[in-house]
């Protein structure tokens, strides 16, 4: 069943944070280190869902603010950073210009209808010198046939995107006048192997692991 991005986070809400997902895994692997030391930093996570990554921020001496369109994925978030969280879309801030060190969006590039006004506002809040990371399914993912898609009581649900090549995504940001510091593109590995396992999907393993999955994109502000 197609539905729209929204839609479908409130739908996903409620077991978005049960079980295994090999794509969170695999980013939750790989990013802490392109974002680098956060204590004292001003952090903003834009599309922040259930506040994962705010949590993990915050562990870690951040001064965090996460920024969803999804009450129902707000509200799932652990309670020690709920006070953190603002309900808002990633296109309109509410966030003062020049202030942060550091914007991260995960998972949520392709669900914007206009990326350059939500790229805009990411580049406005974040500070001359501080860093904006994005993270997103792979595009070679996406040409591979793998959906952006979740299932609640055995229904299957895939929500609405826009297939933004690399390319334009780059173009997007250094418009916005943020310079080009690092790009990662990484499939599964060794360590997602435990989940297609407890998925009963060993079968696709070897196949997937081919594809990259994700794709971490990291700017600078100058």
């Amino acid at each position: 069943m197609l539905v729209s991005a929204r839609e479908g986070h409130r739908i996903w809400a409620a077991s978005y944070d049960s079980g295994l997902n090999p794509l969170l895994a695999l980013q939750a692997r790989l990013l802490p280190e392109v974002i680098g030391p956060v204590e004292s930093r001003r952090v903003v996570d834009v599309a922040c869902g259930t506040g994962r990554w705010a949590a993990y921020l915050l562990e870690r001496g951040a001064d965090v603010i996460g920024v969803d369109f999804s009450d129902e994925m707000l509200n799932r978030a652990p309670a020690r950073v709920r006070s953190r969280l603002v309900l808002a879309d990633g296109a309109s801030l509410p966030i003062a210009s020049d202030t942060v060190d550091l914007t991260i969006c995960c998972f949520a590039a392709a669900y914007f209808p206009d990326l350059e006004r939500a790229v805009s506002e990411m580049a406005r809040i974040t500070r001359p010198g501080g860093r904006l990371v994005i993270s997103d399914l792979h595009p070679a993912g996406v040409e591979a046939g793998w959906t952006r898609s979740f299932r609640v009581d055995g229904a299957v649900y895939e929500m609405e995107h826009f297939r933004y090549s690399l390319e334009q995504i780059g173009r997007t940001v250094c418009r916005t006048g943020l310079a080009s510091l690092s790009e990662l593109h990484a499939a599964f590995g060794e360590p997602e192997r435990e989940i297609f396992e407890a998925a009963d999907k060993m079968a696709i393993f070897a196949a997937v692991s081919k594809v990259p999955a994700l794709w971490i994109g990291s700017w600078r502000k100058v």
